[in-house]
């Protein structure tokens, strides 16, 4: 593992070494969006579905259980995150449905870490706001995605919409776990809308406290 990456996972351990405990319990009420992605994620039987930084395997275990025909990956640079999710995924009675791995989403392999060269779907939730280089973690999922799949984010926005006050405070607090919301997201969006052989669509949540997007990428790509 390069050095880059032991610092990345290092600093992710040291962020969630005790919050992983109370993560998934506390993040329902500000992490919005991800059920709506989930349930949009509608995996075909026999897809392959990844998501890119999978912390407690909260996701994963969701997205299992609402579609039993799909195969699901997932991967995290966090050693303290993936304990948690193998135990979760355990005691959901779904280590037959799910594998995990530990991976930096800037320049992982589907192949070296499942055996699967590319996916039907991928999806990464809130993540890109807590790695520094997001768009090459969005570069390397759409490698990763095969031709006909979709890659759906969701993640924080810019606030534009909400008091100004709310945004400093939300702001301020999110950097305490080292989260820090993407406001060239959507721009990013409309530049890979505009690459040969992808579709992108994005819109903000909740008065722009989230960015929903889905990026296809067509069939024949």
């Amino acid at each position: 593992m390069a050095h880059s990456e032991v610092s990345a996972a290092q600093h992710m351990d040291a962020i969630y070494r005790y919050q992983r405990y109370v993560y998934d319990a506390t993040r329902k009420f500000y992490l919005l969006g991800r059920d709506r992605l989930i349930g949009e994620l509608a995996p075909a039987p026999g897809d392959r579905v990844l998501e890119v930084a999978c912390g407690t395997g909260r996701n994963l275990i969701a997205a299992a259980r609402r579609y039993p025909e799909a195969r699901f990956y997932g991967f995290d640079i966090s050693t303290a995150m993936l304990d948690t999710a193998r135990g979760s995924i355990r005691h959901a009675d779904l280590e037959d449905r799910i594998r995990i791995a530990a991976g930096d989403a800037t320049e992982f392999s589907g192949e070296r870490l499942f055996g699967v060269s590319a996916f039907d779907r991928i999806f990464i939730s809130y993540a890109l706001s807590m790695i520094p280089p997001w768009r090459s973690a969005l570069q390397q999922a759409l490698a990763a995605l095969a031709p006909g799949g979709r890659l759906l984010i969701v993640d924080f926005g810019g606030q534009g919409q909400l008091p100004g006050w709310f945004k400093r405070g939300l702001r301020s607090w999110l950097a305490r776990f080292s989260v820090t919301p993407r406001d060239e997201l959507a721009v990013e969006l409309d530049r890979i809308a505009n690459m040969p052989g992808l579709r992108v669509s994005h819109t903000q949540l909740y008065r722009g406290y989230a960015v929903y997007a889905v990026v296809t990428k067509l069939a024949g790509n």
